[in-house]
């Protein structure tokens, strides 16, 4: 008997964990951190309902908190298996777990100090000592490495093109007495044609499918993102404001890079300081060079001229917290592109509580913005939005840049299905808003025929 949990990322877009159980042994694909709504963030101080240290591996999709943050609360209370993740993957992790660690550390730390946690003392989800425990236990792999995962199970990766590192694991299962069969977990699914990385490769068949729904709703704009950014800024800097981005370290924030980079040399914006405010950012940038196997052509072609893709002309990245501060004395127009993407902590909160009460900035979202999130209730048009412990006046402009999402929409994971050979078994719609789920649902049902199911959060479905 072969049993699939969904311990996360059913019924919503975050906490991605997916338990695959057979013959006694038990493989967790992705352990990530629920976000946006406090309803679900609680679920990340709740018991799993299987004992962590009953979970023999992890396999993990790509580096977004999302889909790994949990993973030192799972080796606190218990696990000690490996950890499986592709070698830029794993890169990612050394910057991204202590991060995460770093920032639930401070925001329990600066909750106690100013006395806005309804608990006392508020604590850490987890400490950085908990980080660098799981990172001890994190195996690099290269794509298309047959892993061994038990006597009956083996995996590998394919490319997703979402973020560095990013992949689709596919499952091999072949248990005694039961019937062999191979299950897919798509994790994020990147875009077709965009910078930087290669597209998502095909794959031609699965037995069950676990497709990403986060935009099965709808198609992004289609619209030039260099259009909609030289626009942005030019009307910002004409009314002498700064651009604040909140974008996630590790993709978004190299992407944006590398299209300013080509709107000055372009002459089509003004040349301004354009200022990451993220340690994790620069390190990472420094991962995307180093791992030149993902590189799509032109990205080759640059580093050839031996031309840096993603600098600009007066570029600079902010390590030290001083120097953070330091931007809010900054008089002239700039671009500030600091993490994390929806705003739920990091330095950004400070950048918005800054900026948001002048007229004359602009806020610009690049990524998907959660429901719960303070990057959501700005995408709603919210008048305040609490910031440290203030309601801080949203006069910025604030601004949507959907086609710079690192999402597949509806029609590029469509067009993904449709390199199957044969329909999946049963086709599982996951990481999705209950509406974008059912969307793509009923899509997949409508264009390709395919037996869908949507499941629910912790549901048991057996596979056999």
């Amino acid at each position: 008997m072969t049993n699939l949990h969904f311990l996360g990322a059913a019924g919503t877009v975050t906490g991605s964990k997916f338990v695959l159980e057979c013959d006694g042994y038990r493989v967790m694909v992705d352990c990530g951190l629920f976000q946006g709504l406090k309803e679900l963030r609680l679920r990340n101080w709740e018991p799993l309902p299987l004992n962590p240290a009953s979970i023999n591996d992890v396999v993990l999709t790509h580096a977004h908190i999302d889909h790994t943050g949990y993973l030192p609360r799972l080796v606190r209370d218990g696990f000690k298996g490996t950890v499986y993740a592709t070698k830029a993957t794993a890169d990612l992790l050394t910057l991204m777990l202590p991060d995460s660690a770093r920032i639930q550390e401070e925001d329990a730390e600066y909750a106690n100090r100013k006395g806005f946690s309804r608990h006392h003392p508020a604590l850490p989800l987890y400490t950085e000592a908990d980080a660098k425990a799981a990172l001890r236990l994190i195996q690099g792999v290269n794509y298309e490495q047959d892993i061994r995962l038990s006597k009956f199970v083996n995996a590998q990766y394919t490319q997703a093109g979402h973020i560095l590192g990013s992949g689709c694991v596919k499952a091999n299962v072949h248990v005694p007495g039961d019937d062999p069969f191979s299950i897919l977990f798509s994790g994020d699914l990147g875009r077709y044609d965009e910078p930087i990385l290669n597209d998502p490769a095909p794959v031609h068949e699965a037995d069950y499918l676990l497709i990403e729904s986060t935009y099965g709703n709808r198609t992004h704009e289609d619209i030039d993102p260099k259009d909609r950014l030289a626009d942005i800024i030019n009307e910002t800097v004409a009314r002498g404001g700064k651009v604040i981005i909140p974008a996630f370290a590790i993709g978004r924030t190299q992407l944006l890079i590398y299209y300013l980079r080509e709107l000055e040399d372009a002459n089509r914006i003004p040349v301004i300081p354009v200022i990451v405010d993220s340690p994790m950012g620069a390190s990472a940038t420094r991962f995307y060079a180093k791992h030149k196997q993902e590189h799509d052509l032109e990205m080759q072609r640059l580093a050839e001229d031996k031309r840096n893709a993603l600098s600009t002309h007066r570029f600079k990245l902010i390590h030290g917290r001083e120097d953070s501060k330091g931007l809010n004395r900054l008089h002239e127009p700039a671009v500030i592109i600091s993490a994390s993407g929806m705003a739920t902590g990091g330095r950004i909160m400070h950048h918005l509580y800054h900026h948001l009460p002048n007229p004359k900035n602009t806020v610009v979202l690049v990524g998907y913005q959660a429901e719960g999130t303070r990057g959501r209730r700005l995408q709603n048009g919210e008048k305040t939005l609490r910031l440290l412990g203030e309601d801080v006046p949203v006069n910025a402009k604030i601004e949507t840049v959907g086609s710079l999402s690192a999402h597949a929409d509806s029609s590029e994971i469509l067009r993904w299905l449709r390199e199957f050979k044969r329909p999946p078994r049963k086709t599982f719609i996951v990481h999705g808003e209950p509406d974008a789920a059912s969307a793509l649902g009923q899509l997949i049902t409508d264009k390709l025929g395919w037996d869908i199911a949507i499941p629910q959060y912790q549901e048991i479905v057996s596979l056999s």
